[in-house]
C-alpha cells in the first residue's frame, strides 16, 4: 500500500482496407426470384459502389479510419459542449476534426510502442477503473453506462478509451520518468532559496497555447513556429476565445481542455510558466514564451489560497519544518478471480460489525483475515508520512480521529478497514527534507519533459495523410 514497495505503492493491412467496396447493386437483387430466366446485360442497371470505410491516416502499421475519426471527433464535441469552455469555446468542425486526428495519431504512436514493451491492462483491471469512474460521478455502474448511451456513447468504446489510457500513462511513466534526473546541486540549491525566502502556497490555474518546434528543426523553421505563435498571442489581443484557439490550434495534450493544465501548487509547475505568468492578473495572457519544446502562449485562468494547507502532503509544497505522521493499522481484503468487489466488501462490513460490537479486536481480526504482510503483525502500518500511501487511502485515513474505524474503502490494492491508532508532529529530518525537495523539483520537470517526449513519439513516428477529401 505504500508506494515504494508492495503492496503499496499496426502497409499491407492499409492497402486492403483502402481497397475494400461493396459492389451493392440492392434493386437488381430485389427482381431475383427462385427459377426466373437470367437477367440480360443490357437490362441491368450500372452498379452502385460505396465505399465501406475510408483511410484518413497510416501511422506506422496501424491505420486511422473516417468513421473513426468522425466517432472520436464527436465525442469530443459532446465533452467540449459538457464542459462549458467559453460560449465561443468550440471550434469550427474542420478545425476540431483536425485537431484530434492529430491526437489520435499520437496516441496510436504511443499505443504501438506500449504493445512492443508489452504494456498490457486486463479486464480484471479495467472493470476497476471503470467502476472507479462511476463512483467518482456519484452512479452506479448501470446507472453510468445507461448515461453514456444517453449520450450517445458506446460502453463498448468508453471501456476501450480508459483501457488505452492506462496503457498510455503506464509507457509515460516508464519513459519519461526514466528522463528526468535530479542533482544534489539542484536540492541543495532548492533547500537554500527555501530556508531564504520560503515558497508560497498559492494555487494557480493556468492554460496553454503550445506551438511545437519539430525535433532537430531548422533555424527557418524555428522562425515560421514563432511567426504562427505571435499570430496566435494577436488574435486573443483582438479578443478570441483562449479555449476556443487552444482547441483549435494548440499542439499540447491539453489542448481538447481548451488548454487547461488545471490547479497547481506553484512548486509544481516548470519554473519558465511561473516567471511568465508572476506578475499576471487572472484572465490575463502572458507575452510570448520559448522553451526547448516550441512557443507556448500562457493564461493565468485563476489564483487561490487552499484553506488547508497540511506540510509535506505529497502536492507539491515546499519542505516544511514539522510533519504529521499518523500511526495506522488495516484490514485489507484483495479482490481477484474468487473474491469479486462486492464479496471483499461484504466480508469487511461483516468485520466492521464485529469490531463495533466489541466481538473480538481489530489485531485478531487483521492477524486472521488480511491478505498482506502486515497481517502478523495485527494489521500495523507503524508510523507514515504524508505522501507514503496511495491517495485513496491517504484520504481515508486523514478523515479519521485516533480509535476511530472507517468504512470499507477502496485503493488500487484491494479494500480495507483503516484504523488510526495516533498521531504526532515532529521536526522533519534532514533526509526527508530532501526527498520532499526531489519530489518537487521532478514535478517541476515532469512537464516539460512529458511535452519533448511526445514530441519525439510524433516526430519519430510515421505517419502518411489518406484523407482524400483534404
Amino acid at each position: 500500500m505504500r508506494n515504494t514497495r508492495p503492496p503499496f505503492s499496426r502497409s499491407a493491412l492499409a492497402c486492403i482496407l483502402s481497397c475494400l467496396t461493396l459492389a451493392a447493386a440492392p434493386d437488381a437483387w430485389s427482381q431475383f426470384k427462385p427459377g426466373a430466366a437470367p437477367l440480360a446485360p443490357a437490362a441491368t442497371s450500372p452498379a452502385r459502389i460505396r465505399t465501406v470505410d475510408a483511410i484518413v491516416a497510416v501511422v506506422n502499421n496501424e491505420v486511422i479510419t473516417q468513421q473513426e475519426l468522425a466517432d472520436r471527433t464527436d465525442m469530443i464535441a459532446r465533452r467540449i459542449a459538457a464542459q462549458g469552455q467559453g460560449q465561443g469555446g468550440m471550434p469550427p468542425r474542420a478545425e476540431l476534426q483536425r485537431q484530434v486526428l492529430e491526437r489520435m495519431i499520437v496516441e496510436s504512436a504511443q499505443l504501438q510502442l506500449a504493445k512492443d514493451m508489452n504494456i498490457q491492462v486486463d479486464d480484471t483491471m479495467l472493470d476497476r477503473a471503470v467502476a472507479r469512474i462511476a463512483e467518482q460521478n456519484r452512479m452506479t455502474l448501470q446507472q453510468f453506462r445507461s448515461q453514456l448511451e444517453q449520450e450517445g456513447t458506446s460502453f463498448a468504446k468508453f471501456r476501450e478509451e480508459i483501457r488505452h489510457e492506462i496503457i498510455m500513462q503506464r509507457l509515460r511513466e516508464r519513459e519519461v520518468d526514466n528522463r528526468i534526473q535530479i542533482s544534489e546541486s539542484e536540492i541543495e540549491n532548492y533547500l537554500a532559496e527555501d530556508a531564504g525566502a520560503g515558497h508560497s502556497q498559492q494555487e494557480w490555474n493556468l492554460a496553454q497555447i503550445l506551438v511545437r518546434i519539430p525535433e532537430n528543426a531548422s533555424p527557418e523553421q524555428i522562425e515560421q513556429r514563432r511567426q504562427r505563435a505571435e499570430q496566435l498571442l494577436q488574435q486573443l489581443k483582438s479578443g478570441a476565445d483562449f479555449a476556443k484557439l487552444a482547441a483549435a490550434s494548440s499542439d499540447a495534450d491539453d489542448a481538447l481542455k481548451g488548454g487547461e493544465l488545471g490547479w497547481r501548487n506553484q512548486d509544481r509547475l516548470p519554473q519558465l510558466f511561473v516567471d511568465s505568468v508572476a506578475s499576471l492578473q487572472p484572465g490575463e495572457v502572458a507575452p510570448l514564451v520559448k522553451s526547448a519544446n516550441g512557443f507556448h502562449i500562457l493564461k493565468l485562468v485563476g489564483k487561490r489560497t487552499p484553506s488547508v494547507v497540511r506540510a509535506g502532503a505529497g502536492n507539491g509544497a515546499a519542505a516544511p519544518t514539522s510533519i504529521t505522521q499518523t500511526h495506522a493499522r488495516h484490514i485489507l481484503i484483495k479482490v481477484n478471480q474468487i473474491v469479486s468487489s462486492l464479496d471483499a466488501q461484504r466480508r469487511l462490513q461483516e468485520l466492521k460489525q464485529r469490531l463495533d460490537n466489541k466481538a473480538a479486536t481489530f489485531e485478531e481480526l487483521a492477524r486472521s483475515n488480511s491478505n498482506d504482510l502486515t497481517a502478523s503483525k495485527g494489521g500495523d502500518l507503524g508510523w507514515i508520512y504524508p505522501g507514503d500511501t496511495v491517495p485513496e487511502f491517504e484520504r481515508a485515513m486523514d478523515a479519521l480521529q485516533p480509535g476511530q474505524i472507517s468504512e470499507p474503502i477502496e485503493s488500487p490494492f484491494g479494500f480495507h478497514l483503516i484504523q488510526v491508532l495516533e498521531r504526532k508532529t515532529e521536526d522533519v529530518s534532514k533526509e526527508r527534507k530532501r526527498l520532499v525537495a526531489r519530489q518537487v523539483l521532478r514535478e517541476r520537470k515532469l512537464e516539460e519533459a512529458t511535452q519533448e517526449w511526445l514530441r519525439q513519439v510524433r516526430d519519430r513516428a510515421y505517419v502518411e495523410y489518406r484523407n482524400e477529401e483534404k
